[in-house]
């Protein structure tokens, strides 16, 4: 089995049993967009691990920038002063909105993209540099993807992802309340993988988040309602879930599934 199947075949295993999935009174698959929003702003005020300072040395001179996957634009809008332009990628139209919002107010040229990556690719110009961070897990067709995200780019490509799939952090819960063991697969090792099987040895830095991981939500009850969601469990069942967190000494301060606090950050030059 090829890198690339192996792949596929991990983040398709983390589909959620029929039967648990109709009994869902809410969609499992919510997007917490205040957690992008608020990592954000953390890393606008001062970025943290091997991501930033990749970029940032490779816009020495002044260049242009494609996020993929931007979210509110943690990974481009920290590169404001170094980028001639930014564009954003990304298929929720509320956190683009973000993301506008915060490149104005910074004063940075920048072009929003509303789609799918790489089925948006044709209709996006290249860029200096290509940032994409916490994407490439939602993402069962890698290989299409990342020779779209190296074709884009003139002097460096930046992907950034959590050494395991976020999601597995769940995992526990999931046996608790459903009796169900999930995957733990796809990891960064596995993404390396992939690259290798298209021709590319990445640079591969691994780091451990801090600031950017910390008050994620704005409170308890949000992590509770998030989690609980991802659960597929009823709403009557808050209760449970909130005393599983405390147990496992969850806060808040920290999303479960959005990327972890292990990451691995990619480089390469196209």
């Amino acid at each position: 089995m090829t890198a690339t199947q192996r792949w596929r075949d991990q983040l398709l295993a983390w589909q959620i049993p029929e039967p648990i999935l109709a009994s869902a009174e809410d969609s499992p698959w919510v997007l917490p967009r205040h957690v992008f929003a608020r990592r954000a702003d953390v890393l606008l005020a001062e970025p943290e691990g091997a991501s930033f300072p990749a970029a940032w040395a490779a816009l020495d001179p002044p260049g242009s920038v494609l996020d993929v996957g931007a979210g509110a634009g943690a990974a481009s809008l920290p590169l404001a002063v170094r980028s001639t332009h930014i564009t954003a990628v990304d298929t929720d139209a509320a956190l683009l909105a973000e993301f506008a919002r915060r490149a104005t107010a910074l004063g940075v040229p920048f072009h929003e993209v509303l789609g799918t990556w790489p089925a948006t690719a044709h209709d996006t110009p290249p860029a200096d540099v290509v940032v994409c961070h916490h994407v490439v897990y939602n993402v069962p067709d890698i290989g299409p993807f990342l020779t779209a995200l190296t074709a884009h780019a003139r002097r460096l490509v930046v992907v950034e992802l959590a050494d395991r799939h976020p999601l597995t952090s769940l995992n526990p819960l999931w046996k608790r309340f459903h009796g169900l063991a999930r995957p733990e697969g796809p990891t960064a090792a596995d993404a390396v993988a992939v690259l290798a099987e298209l021709g590319i040895t990445p640079v591969v830095r691994h780091w451990r988040r801090e600031r950017s991981a910390s008050a994620e939500h704005p409170d308890f009850d949000t992590l509770v309602d998030v989690t609980r969601r991802r659960l597929c469990l009823p709403r009557a069942r808050a209760g449970e879930v909130a005393a599983a967190l405390r147990e496992a000494g969850a806060d808040g301060s920290r999303d479960l599934g959005s990327s972890g606090a292990d990451i691995v950050t990619l480089t390469w030059i196209p």
